[in-house]
């Protein structure tokens, strides 16, 4: 019988297991040398890159989505006007003289400007926006500020409401056609142009457009 100690196994057994050992070993380092230098790559690409910073139309509706109406301009209008009365077959006249101050506000609709009313060259950076019409409320008559001058012998209190009411009613009419006068239609469309262009300047440099330049024009 052979002594297994004079045959000892060859070592040719457990080789190749000690080599593979050894080449995961030296192949660790470069491998993570590889990570590293493809995160490097990738965070430097990230970096260099041309920087996405929105749509300037969508960041401009946005701005105007935050308000439905938009007062730009406000004027104070000193109608005068006058009413008469007549009573008794024509035997009592009275006649009242009326200054009411009233106020009328010119707004703009926010909610019309959709992007079809929006423009954007990107080589100026110029955002073009066109504008619908002013509008202009219905005047506010402060009656507590008005003042009076009545003529007439006797003026009974019903003579003297129909002529108050007479008078409120003259001076609604004259304030909506003052207020369309085109010297203040005129300021209150430089006034819709510098607030528009405000309200939408700021936006566009925050969303990174720190040259844009806004043009407002009307229908």
């Amino acid at each position: 019988m052979d002594d297994p100690t004079l045959n000892p196994s060859p070592p040719s057994a457990v080789l190749p297991h000690h080599q593979t050992t050894l080449a995961r070993t030296s192949m660790l380092p470069w491998g993570l040398f590889l990570l590293a230098l493809a995160a490097v790559v990738f965070l430097g690409w990230k970096l260099l890159q041309p920087e996405d910073i929105g749509d300037p139309l969508t960041t401009s509706l946005v701005a105007f989505e935050k308000q439905d109406k938009l007062t730009v301009f406000s004027a104070e209008l000193a109608p005068v006007v006058s009413s008469d009365d007549s009573r008794l077959f024509g035997l009592v006249n009275s006649k009242q003289v009326a200054v009411i101050p009233a106020r009328v506000d010119y707004t703009i609709n926010l909610a019309a400007i959709g992007r079809e009313r929006l423009s954007w060259n990107a080589q100026t950076q110029t955002l073009g926006v066109k504008l619908p019409p002013l509008t202009v409320s219905r005047p506010n008559l402060d009656e507590a500020r008005a003042q009076y001058l009545r003529d007439g012998i006797w003026i009974s209190r019903e003579a003297q409401d129909k002529l108050t009411r007479d008078n409120t009613k003259l001076a609604e009419g004259q304030a909506i056609a003052q207020a369309g006068n085109p010297v203040l239609m005129n300021l209150a469309r430089q006034s819709a142009k510098e607030a528009i262009s405000q309200n939408l300047s700021i936006p566009l440099q925050v969303a990174g457009y720190t040259k844009a330049k806004v043009v407002v024009t009307f229908d």
